[in-house]
């Protein structure tokens, strides 16, 4: 199964952060994909494969 994500995306990771928020933003896109925390601003830079395999769904798609 194949999830769509794009730039500026809310995702939802298998596991929450440790400040309790469980809600990211895709903030870079490349071969390392950058995500932002929500509750704290803390932002991590992961491989997009194992990003891939740590998402759990889109909650809320950027508009075009």
């Amino acid at each position: 199964m194949e999830k769509s994500y794009q730039l500026n995306d809310f995702v939802q990771m298998k596991k929450a952060h440790p400040c309790g928020e469980n809600r990211w933003k895709i903030i870079r896109m490349g071969m390392d994909i950058r995500i932002k925390c929500e509750g704290c601003g803390h932002s991590v830079m992961i491989p997009r494969k194992k990003f891939e395999s740590k998402l759990k769904k889109v909650l809320i798609q950027a508009d075009e």
